[in-house]
């Protein structure tokens, strides 16, 4: 019997290690199966995971691109997206064609039922075109005839609307009859589009720039030119994904990744400013007929643009912008440029600025060419200071003082510009921004008149913006700053970076020289004689200088077609402001810079008219004054705290709603609950538009609004049964 028991337990041993070995040996192919896919086989199954992964329906959360704001926070530039809808028709398995041509559904020899045939009459064209006639204003059987020639010939893409709709139109319309079946059903399609909307319309509307209307494949909205393009990788955000997942009997779509919204930018633009400096252009620019013109004005201590507008001839008195002139524009700067070579000569000791030149007549020739001051035909303006011919704007006393102080060493004159600064890269945040193009001797472009002719502002080539740096130098003690436009990078309204004022030169020159140009440039201004005059004002002291450049065609100038401009700054005192304007071929020019001046005088005198103001609460009270003001109804808290602020008695019980009708008596305001129920109109009387808006809107309502002040009457009467969705119209006296 023992030998029995211990025989057994025996075999029960090797059993036992027999099955400890296949698991062992099972577990060692595990971990080689494990490790094989892991290391040797990964990449071919990661090819399939992708294969696979792609095979599940996905969906692009698009993100919602950043917003543009003003220096102090307007909004310039914001987005909402519209949609377009469209119907495949190509292949009837995607079709429900029998609903669709209202043909009842039932099996073959069957009779169909009141049921389907009210379920057909619920779906087929004919609803679909009552429905989509209603909503658009369309004419129902032409409609209806479209819509059957584009099933008939199996269009791709028919169009239900004629342009791009709101979000909540859309939803509206795929609830229509047949595009309630579904997306797979009736074939419909829907594509998103992105608006951008420029609240302020075309104030610094180049600089700002714009986006493409559709998005790209990956789903961003792009932008195409200016700062939109510029900060395009900041603005767009970051797309998420989503795929649809089985609940139930249902599907939801499941988030995989959420989209993130792009951040927004701060601009400089000061939108008061820029009203006033786009006004100014308009008006000049309308008086001289002019083909185009630009305007930057500029902050002097942080090189900020407070405001840049650029304009061109759209049709005959019509103005728009239309190319980012004072970045882009590669023109022969005229006059303007005289300080910059008077600069050089006196950092040079070339010249003083009581020096005497005489410049004749105003006609002077020089190996072969004539150079000519404007007043030559009155007979010019014989001898004259260096300071002088900077008030008169001489050419020729220019020219002379570079031929005596450069005619053998032409390459000084020009290293003297370019430690200035002029040719430094700005690193303009516009796309598309010019670089200056100053001539250098001993290259191929060189030729003995350049030294003269480059003196006075021409055989270069210069953005108007270079110019406005150099003249903002001057009014900065001689410190350049580097001109830009965006100062804050936001995300959810915090600022995650900032740009800094940026110097490009310390000094431009000496102080001794710096002293010398200022008196020279508020010369130009305010001496009898001075070709700005047309800049002085009795309200605010202007300095700068008058520019006008002929315009070559043909390979030859024209003297009859010109650029006038002016450059400067304000107060000359104490600059807080540097501008420059360009006016393109005026066909209406008085000599000169004067329509240039007179842009830039306007836009002084508005600035100092807008920061200069009275305080009210220093006035008296008129005796015939209102004690009480207007009220309107509507939301109650915010009421109350107005009331309370301007310490105006208030009668009211226990107010529960929080809406609130108003009453008045000669020395007091009496609140009264204003009843909200459910399916019933509220009585809209005396609400201002915003909380009527709101408080329809909040109760599932659409809203048309017409005319200002309050609620006189609703299209639907208080206490009568309303239904979500309809539309009320309200008009406002």
């Amino acid at each position: 019997m023992s030998h029995t028991k211990q025989s057994e337990n025996k075999w029960a041993e090797v059993r036992y290690g027999i099955v400890v070995l296949l698991l062992i040996a099972l577990g060692g192919l595990i971990v080689v199966a494990i490790l094989r896919i892991a290391y040797v086989e990964k990449k071919a199954w990661q090819t399939i995971a992708d294969m696979e992964k792609a095979k599940l329906p996905k969906n692009v959360i698009y993100p919602e691109r950043g917003n543009i704001y003003s220096s102090d926070g307007r909004l310039m530039a914001t987005s909402f997206p519209l949609y377009s809808l469209y119907i495949d028709f190509r292949s009837e398995k995607d079709i429900d064609s029998t609903s669709f041509l209202q043909i009842p559904k039932a099996k073959k020899g069957a009779v169909p039922n009141e049921e389907q045939i009210a379920a057909s009459l619920r779906n087929g064209v004919d609803s679909l075109a009552y429905c989509l006639a209603r909503k658009f204003g369309r004419d129902e059987r032409k409609l209806r005839s479209e819509l059957m020639a584009a099933f008939r010939r199996r269009d791709a893409s028919f169009p239900l609307t004629d342009s791009p709709i709101s979000y909540f139109d859309m939803k509206e319309v795929i609830s229509f009859p047949y595009l309630r079946l579904g997306q797979f059903r009736s074939g419909r399609i829907v594509v998103e589009t992105v608006k951008r909307d420029y609240p302020y319309h075309s104030l610094a509307q180049r600089t700002i720039g714009n986006i493409y209307a559709e998005r790209d494949t990956a789903g961003y909205s792009r932008g195409r030119v200016g700062l939109e393009f510029h900060y395009d990788s900041l603005l767009r955000g970051e797309t998420g994904l989503q795929k649809k997942q089985r609940v139930g009997r249902g599907w939801i779509d499941g988030i995989i990744r959420e989209a993130v919204r792009g951040m927004d930018i701060r601009t400089t633009i000061d939108l008061d400013v820029q009203f006033i400096a786009e006004k100014a252009l308009r008006r000049m620019m309308t008086i001289t007929e002019a083909e185009a013109g630009s305007v930057v004005v500029m902050d002097v201590k942080t090189g900020e643009v407070r405001a840049i507008s650029n304009m061109g001839i759209v049709s005959p008195g019509v103005y728009a912008e239309t190319g980012n002139y004072a970045i882009r524009d590669m023109i022969e700067p005229g006059s303007i440029f005289k300080i910059a070579s008077i600069i050089v000569a006196l950092e040079d000791t070339v010249c003083r600025p009581d020096d005497l030149v005489d410049t004749g007549k105003g006609l002077f020739t020089y190996q072969g060419e004539v150079i000519s001051d404007y007043n030559h035909a009155s007979g010019g303006n014989g001898i004259i200071t260096v300071e002088e011919g900077i008030i008169r704007s001489s050419n020729i006393c220019i020219s002379k003082v570079a031929i005596k102080g450069y005619a053998r060493n032409p390459a000084k004159y020009v290293e003297g510009l370019y430690h200035l600064g002029l040719t430094e890269d700005l690193h303009l945040e516009i796309p598309g921004a010019g670089r200056p193009i100053i001539r250098m001797p001993n290259r191929n472009n060189w030729y003995p008149v350049a030294l003269p002719f480059m003196s006075f502002g021409y055989e270069t080539k210069i953005p108007p913006i270079y110019m406005l740096t150099l003249y903002n130098a001057i009014a900065n003690n001689g410190k350049m700053m580097r001109p830009f436009f965006v100062k804050d990078i936001l995300q959810e309204g915090k600022v995650v970076h900032s740009n800094k004022p940026e110097v490009i030169r310390e000094a431009i020159c000496s102080p001794q020289t710096l002293r010398s140009v200022k008196k020279m440039l508020i010369g130009v201004v305010e001496n009898e004689h001075g070709t700005g005059r047309n800049a002085y004002s009795p309200l605010i002291r202007i300095a700068g200088k008058t520019g006008s450049a002929q315009i070559v065609k043909n390979r030859r100038y024209q003297t009859n077609v010109l650029n006038v401009s002016f450059a400067g700054y304000f107060p000359a005192d104490d600059p807080e402001y540097s501008v420059i304007t360009v006016i393109r071929q005026p066909k209406r020019r008085n000599a000169g810079g004067d329509a240039g001046a007179g842009v830039v005088k306007e836009i002084a005198e508005g600035i100092y008219v807008s920061r200069n103001f009275t305080d009210l609460r220093k006035m008296q009270a008129e005796s015939q004054a209102v004690r009480i003001p207007a009220i309107k109804a509507g939301n109650a808290e915010a009421t109350i705290d107005v009331l309370k602020e301007l310490k105006i008695r208030t009668e009211r019980n226990n107010l529960e709603s929080p809406w609130t009708s108003i009453s008045r008596t000669d020395n007091s305001i009496k609140l009264a609950d204003m009843r909200i129920d459910n399916g019933l109109m509220p009585n809209l009387a005396g609400m201002g538009a915003k909380d009527a808006i709101y408080l329809l809107e909040s109760i599932g309502l659409r809203v048309k609004i017409s005319g200002r002040g309050y609620v006189a009457t609703q299209s639907v009467q208080a206490g009568q049964r309303i239904t979500k969705g309809q539309t009320i119209s309200i008009t406002l006296k």
